[in-house]
Formats: structure tokens, C-alpha cells, sequence
């Protein structure tokens, strides 16, 4: 009759996580398990930067086709017409130029694709990323 009485005052709660473990009683006086008085905690607002961007530069060569690297602006970097005429002759006259600025993994992506599309028809078109400091 005690144990009833006991039984019934005391909520009794099991962990689903262990099944197999033995079910404990809980303590009526901590509310939702807490054992120990809990200490004011601050929360600071996180911090939140932008990603460093990179520049994806192509260099100027000799043999690849001004009209490859017109395509290859339009079709990787999705530059219009006259945006990607403008760019390929900046590489053309300064031997340099920027196709595009991104985060890191995806720059390094898109020169990678550049440079082995370039390779895979046979031109010596150079791409690389640089570290861009500006806007």
C-alpha cells in the first residue's frame, strides 16, 4: 500500500536512448531533471564575415583563339556578349585579366573546369585565382 502511494507521487521516467537500462525514479522537486542551480549566462550575437573572395585570372598566350576565350567567358562565367569581348581583350593587351570573383573553393573550381577544357582542346590557356582585396 506504501509503495502504491509512492509509486504514484513519484513520476517515473526511462530512457529511450538505453532500453535495457533499469528505470529510475525522478526527482519531484527538480524540474525537467535539473539537479543544480543553473548560472546567468550571456549569449553573444554571432559574429558573421563574409568569405574572402578570390579573383579567377586568366593570362594572355599566343595561341589560344580570342573566340575560345569569348566562349569560355560566356559558357563559364556567364558574361554577356560584349562583357566577355571587353574582358578577353584586356587579357589580350595587358596579357592579364578577371573573369570572375568568387569564395575560394569556388574559384578554384572554375579555373580547374577552365583549364582542363582548355587543355582538352589543346590550348595553352592559363588560369589561376588570386586573392581580391576591393569592393
Amino acid at each position: 500500500m506504501i509503495k502504491q502511494a509512492i509509486a504514484i507521487a513519484t513520476p517515473i521516467t526511462s530512457d529511450w536512448h538505453f532500453p535495457h537500462l533499469p528505470v529510475r525514479l525522478a526527482q519531484v522537486d527538480a524540474p525537467d531533471g535539473e539537479t543544480a542551480p543553473q548560472a546567468d549566462v550571456l549569449v553573444a550575437e554571432p559574429e558573421l564575415a563574409k568569405p574572402p573572395m578570390y579573383a579567377v585570372v586568366m593570362y594572355n598566350d599566343n595561341y589560344t583563339p580570342m573566340e575560345f576565350v569569348v566562349y569560355i567567358l560566356q559558357s563559364e562565367f556567364r558574361h554577356s556578349m560584349d562583357s566577355a569581348v571587353e574582358i578577353m581583350l584586356t587579357i589580350h593587351n595587358s596579357s592579364k585579366g578577371i573573369a570572375g570573383i568568387y569564395p575560394k573553393d569556388i574559384a578554384e573550381t572554375k579555373a580547374k573546369k577552365v583549364n582542363s577544357l582548355a587543355h582538352r582542346e589543346g590550348y595553352p590557356l592559363l588560369t589561376q585565382i588570386e586573392p581580391h582585396q576591393g569592393e
